[in-house]
């Protein structure tokens, strides 16, 4: 089972926090409200926040710009991963991708399954690579946000969780882009 290293030293990273939303300003955001108080809360950085409408290209090139952007780590959007015709979020996120992170969806699959029975089936939530920065898409509702925060993010964020985390290899993620 995992564990927390405590002769390690926490490593804080920058978080960047996306909210899709054709509806919602910065008052009325919830979801990332959740996601800033669960990241600031954990020793973590806000890097940026923003709210955008549900467009594919903007959302797109949203990601592209906090992953070429030295001063984020992390980029974690919540809303649009449903199954309307305005959910474009997953595919945005997928424009991007370098490598997807197959298991988180399932992973956060299995956690809703626990809370919301088979109503876990509607969510499209997916993770992924670009460019040395980790992406991870998330459902709109607070709820969702709290359970992939408490239950997978916190322990994957977390450079001293055992056996592995993402921030250990975090350095390595565009070993490619520097080989000759």
């Amino acid at each position: 089972m995992s564990r927390i290293d405590e002769t390690k030293d926490f490593i804080p990273v920058r978080i960047a926090v996306l909210t899709v939303s054709d509806s919602r300003g910065l008052e009325e955001d919830r979801s990332g409200a959740v996601l800033v108080g669960r990241i600031e809360a954990a020793g973590h950085v806000v890097a940026d926040r923003k709210i955008l409408r549900d467009e594919r290209a903007e959302i797109a090139a949203q990601l592209n710009a906090w992953c070429d952007d030295p001063g984020i780590d992390v980029v974690i959007s919540t809303g649009g991963t449903g199954l309307t015709g305005r959910d474009v979020t997953v595919e945005a996120h997928r424009d991007v991708y370098e490598k997807e992170i197959e298991a988180f969806g399932t992973v956060f699959t299995i956690v809703s399954m626990q809370k919301i029975g088979t109503s876990a089936v509607q969510s499209r939530a997916t993770g992924g690579v670009a460019r040395g920065t980790y992406l991870f898409a998330l459902p709109g509702s607070p709820g969702a946000c709290k359970d992939a925060w408490d239950e997978i993010l916190a322990a994957q964020l977390d450079y001293r969780h055992m056996p592995c985390n993402f921030v250990e290899i975090l350095p390595r993620l565009d070993e490619h882009r520097r080989r000759k």
